[in-house]
């Protein structure tokens, strides 16, 4: 088996829309990721340690609400501080161009803001996450249920 990408997409705080985190997490099952989906709305240190117990490659954090500039880089911060060194951490949500930079330099290695082709996030992912050989084939989200977003 081939290497594989492990990637834990994750809504943080009060996030109930969830649209979003499917369009990503199936985004993510089509390149052949594996995919692990928090279903609920997360704390930092609930992501941190979910990605401790799935040994995940990179973590998608999502949240519309706001709380960007406070969530992201906490949630960077608790994941290296669980010995996570290696784990790329990405942002996405309705996030002002004018925060991204500090996320950047705060320990998110890219944000994604809506509009952006998920084939870029993707690509990303693929180019700058650690992979593993082999491993679980069985994704955790994966089939996804159809979001009405198929060509005709």
């Amino acid at each position: 088996m081939g290497k594989r990408i492990r990637v834990l997409v994750a809504k943080l705080d009060l996030e109930r829309y969830d649209r979003g985190a499917e369009i990503v997490a199936r985004s993510f099952c089509s390149a052949g990721f594996e995919v692990i989906l928090c279903e609920f709305p997360q704390t930092p240190e609930q992501v941190a340690e979910v990605a401790l117990q799935e040994d995940v490659d990179a973590v998608a954090l999502l949240l519309l609400s706001g709380m960007h500039n406070a969530l992201f880089p906490k949630t960077a911060r608790i994941i290296k501080g669980k010995g996570l060194k290696d784990v790329l951490v990405i942002g996405g949500g309705a996030i002002p161009q004018a925060d991204i930079s500090g996320l950047i330099e705060a320990g998110v290695a890219a944000v994604f803001i809506p509009g952006t082709p998920t084939a870029s996030i993707v690509e990303f992912v693929s180019a700058n996450a650690k992979t593993r050989e082999g491993g679980d084939s069985l994704n955790r989200y994966c089939p996804m249920p159809s979001l009405g977003l198929d060509s005709k």
